[in-house]
């Protein structure tokens, strides 16, 4: 029986786990905190699964809170009119061809734990230092670290050519609530960018004390929304966050007039820089350690990538392993698997990249195009599912110019 370890409990390593655990591998998995300890704890994301991910779920059988989780049916991008206060610039709406959703990992996380350890999988309790990997990859036949945090991840070495930035594009925030009304018609990711300052936008998802929405405030460094340092308890960071909202959003504004906090750890606010690390982490005894999910990509959650890549990386691994059979995990495998599920990846990247610098000409033309022209708002709605299928239009000037001018107009009324 082929021994694989995870080190990291999360999105990309727990599901991998159970799915090798269901084809006969014997799997360990190493993580620091209890389940407990995470359900008691903060908030770790904001989490929004497009339908895609989500199928990877349900393949695996993980999908335990489908039937209770709201349903995020759309998106929606609106812009503040530079010289009206109060109005907007752009302001579509498109629906998902199929609906997203988001639970708490505080929730699901725990669950699939213990689900794993229930199936007859090892979960370790500890941290996952160079010792730890040592020994673990003395004893099993691959070693994956799943991890996005910690000084551990930092052993694997940052990929330059692949990493536009160096430094924290966004403060990121993370807000949870109850009471928020509604958004009109159908629920969904309500986009909000306000140029020169950041971006802020909200959706509905599933917290440890029900329904609630996630509001996800992404500030430009030194900018008025880079201002959570010196927040001291959980109702500053609310007032806080209801403040950016009446200063520039107050259509956003109006829908909170009744908020409170879903729990004092609905909140979370930090800072990273986009990277992306090469994929194969060679120990000071030669053994070698496969980077997994945010351990080697990681995205600013501004496109809301973050559990997508994460779920959609563990379908390419475990894949790849199930095929490997019981053939030696070599670097040049490691390589090539990583490579696999960069063809997917790397659109994600740049997508993503794109929205953390001032938007092209024809970027802007094309969001503009978007409030009278459906299929294009749509197109672009769709594209959080599958973010390689934006491409080439959305990278290239000549290609968007060309896509706007194939898409049909809304009729006049």
């Amino acid at each position: 029986m082929r021994r694989i370890a995870i080190v990291g409990g999360g999105q990309a390593g727990l599901p991998l786990a159970l799915g090798l655990l269901e084809k006969g591998y014997e799997v360990t998995v190493v993580t620091n905190r209890e389940p407990d300890d995470i359900r008691r704890g903060k908030v770790m994301s904001s989490q929004c699964m497009f339908d895609a991910s989500l199928q990877v779920e349900r393949d695996l059988g993980l999908n335990q809170w489908e039937a209770e989780c709201p349903t995020v049916d759309g998106i929606g991008l609106a812009i503040p009119h530079p010289e009206r206060p109060g109005h907007k610039l752009i302001d579509w709406v498109a629906r998902l061809d199929r609906p997203a959703q988001a639970v708490d990992q505080r929730i699901k996380m725990p669950a699939w734990m213990e689900l794993f350890a229930a199936r007859g999988g090892r979960l370790l309790i500890q941290d996952g230092g160079v010792a730890e990997l040592e020994l673990l990859a003395a004893s099993h036949d691959l070693v994956l670290l799943a991890a996005g945090k910690g000084e551990v991840v930092k052993l694997f070495e940052r990929d330059a050519l692949r990493s536009r930035f160096d430094r924290p594009q966004r403060a990121l925030a993370l807000t949870y609530v109850h009471g928020m009304r509604p958004a009109p018609d159908h629920s969904r990711v309500a986009f909000n960018l306000i140029p020169g300052v950041g971006e802020y936008f909200v959706f509905p998802a599933l917290t440890i004390s029900g329904p609630c929405e996630i509001m996800v405030f992404e500030g430009v460094p030194g900018g008025p929304m880079d201002c959570w340092r010196d927040i001291k308890s959980p109702q500053e960071h609310l007032a806080q966050s209801l403040h950016i909202l009446h200063s520039y959003l107050p259509w956003e504004a109006e829908r909170c007039s009744a908020v409170e906090l879903t729990d004092a750890n609905g909140i979370l606010a930090g800072s990273f820089a986009p990277t992306v690390r090469k994929p194969v982490l060679t120990l000071p005894s030669g053994r070698l350690v496969f980077g997994l999910g945010d351990a080697v990509v990681t995205n600013d959650p501004i496109t809301g990538q973050g559990s997508n890549n994460a779920t959609k990386a563990c379908a390419v691994y475990l894949d790849a392993i199930l095929a490997h059979g019981d053939a030696t995990f070599t670097a040049e495998w490691m390589q090539r698997t990583f490579e696999r599920f960069w063809d997917y990846a790397g659109a994600v990247v740049e997508w993503t990249n794109s929205m953390l610098l001032p938007p092209a000409p024809h970027l802007l033309k094309l969001l503009q195009a978007a409030d009278h022209t459906p299929a294009i708002a749509s197109t672009i709605a769709n594209g959080f599912n599958h973010p390689p299928s934006l491409y080439p239009w959305w990278g290239d000037a000549t290609a968007c110019e060309a896509f706007i001018a194939a898409q049909p107009a809304r009729a006049a009324a």
